[in-house]
């Protein structure tokens, strides 16, 4: 008998690692060039394989997008989790993370799927959904116009790491959008 009939199946392993070399692919080549045959050859399995987990290139590219945004979930929660002031939790931790990303690697391993967010309706309206339902999720503490101004200004940090556009003092930066986020001004309508 083969190795293969003696290894034990763990699916959840094989889609972890066809999605970890999808990831890889892509940010080095960019998702045009993702060819499924090459991430199954990485993964370490079949072509079947991977035809087993994700029935074509868009699902797979779907699930490692999906996977992206999972992770983004998490750092952000955890950043809410230990802000202590709910008014502006969750643009502070929003900006901290993207600020962050470039500034840990500059050569973000999930550019390629960024910049296909702009670029592919599909993945432009799952990004643009998840925006939506954190901003509902956090309407009562996120919700004043300075907040959506500091949003807003964190996403141009992000963009401009997209475009490899140097960010001379990016902890200043981060630290000044964040200071921004305190205390939020209340907008009353003036008296006639």
């Amino acid at each position: 008998m083969s190795a293969a009939h003696h290894r034990r199946k763990d699916p959840e392993k094989v889609r972890h690692a066809l999605l970890a070399a999808a990831r890889l692919m892509a940010s080095d080549k960019g998702l045009a060039a993702l060819s499924l045959q090459a991430v199954a050859a990485a993964a370490g399995v079949t072509k079947g394989a991977l035809f087993h987990h994700f029935a074509s290139k868009q699902a797979l590219v779907d699930a490692v997008f999906a996977d992206l945004l999972e992770s983004l979930d998490q750092d952000i929660d955890a950043r809410i989790a230990a802000d202590g002031e709910p008014q502006g939790c969750f643009t502070r931790a929003y900006a901290d993370v993207v600020c962050r990303l470039g500034a840990a690697d500059p050569a973000d391993p999930h550019a390629a799927l960024w910049i296909s967010a702009i670029a592919e309706p599909r993945l432009r309206e799952r990004w643009a959904d998840w925006v939506t339902q954190r901003l509902d999720r956090h309407r009562r503490t996120d919700n004043a116009p300075p907040l959506a101004i500091v949003r807003h200004a964190a996403d141009g940090v992000w963009l401009a790491d997209l475009a490899g556009i140097d960010i001379p003092d990016r902890a200043a930066l981060r630290d000044r959008l964040i200071a921004a986020t305190r205390p939020i001004p209340t907008f009353e309508p003036k008296a006639p």
